[in-house]
């Protein structure tokens, strides 16, 4: 009945004004990386209070709602995970990690991976060892790289910078814009706690830097200083 309750929630706030331009914004067209989607209209502040409502739901529930074709479905799914994860006992810590991995087929845009990589792969692994991130980094599909690269968030916040280093290493030569995107951003909250890191890791690898990532990663620099390296003065 709870499960019931949240998608006739979820239905009632359906706006199909602002459906056509969520298909536009997550590239839902035939050869984007979002083809397919399908959208209700709903708002991340009306997405979020739908989950804080229901943020005790079973998983076996948000197992049915992650496999939703409705995009915010999916999202109020993870945002709900982000929730009970560190509320509950570690074996359920364990269970929401083990039933994230196994449903990152359903995890399928930029913003699903963002909001929830940091916070539940990343969290877990704070204080494990990290091979799992070197398997999703050599996945062939998108948004498991994308998972890797995003969940060392975490451990950027704590100056634990070896893991986010090597598997952006690893994604400068990925070929799609949205990890170069992912990958810049990292090197960019690398940069606000180390610079010299970053300064480090650009001359290092500058060649293979694309453009996009290297725009990302400084663009808190001081413009003169942005200049210098986007012309290669390092």
């Amino acid at each position: 009945m709870k499960l019931g309750s949240l998608v006739q929630t979820i239905r009632t706030q359906a706006n199909p004004d602002k459906v056509k331009i969520f298909q536009w914004f997550f590239k839902t067209k035939i050869g984007e990386y979002g083809y397919g989607d399908k959208f209700l209209g709903l708002t991340t502040p009306q997405t979020r209070i739908i989950s804080k409502k229901y943020f005790d739901l079973s998983l076996t529930d948000l197992q049915t709602l992650i496999r939703s074709p409705y995009h915010e479905e999916r999202g109020i799914a993870l945002q709900i995970l982000v929730l009970q994860f560190g509320r509950f006992s570690s074996s359920m810590e364990i269970q929401i990690f083990n039933f994230y991995l196994k449903n990152t087929k359903y995890i399928n845009n930029w913003d699903l991976v963002d909001i929830s990589a940091p916070k539940i792969v990343g969290a877990y692994l704070s204080d494990k060892p990290r091979d799992i991130l070197y398997q999703l980094v050599r996945s062939n599909n998108l948004w498991e790289r994308r998972i890797a690269i995003i969940s060392c968030f975490y451990f950027i916040k704590s100056r634990d910078l070896t893991d986010a280093l090597r598997i952006s290493r690893i994604l400068l030569s990925d070929k799609h814009d949205l990890i170069h995107k992912a990958v810049g951003w990292m090197l960019r909250e690398i940069g606000k706690r180390d610079e010299k890191v970053l300064l480090n890791f650009i001359k290092a690898n500058y060649p293979k830097i694309p453009r996009t990532t290297l725009r990302y990663a400084i663009e808190k620099f001081p413009q003169a200083q942005r200049q210098k390296l986007l012309t290669g003065d390092i």
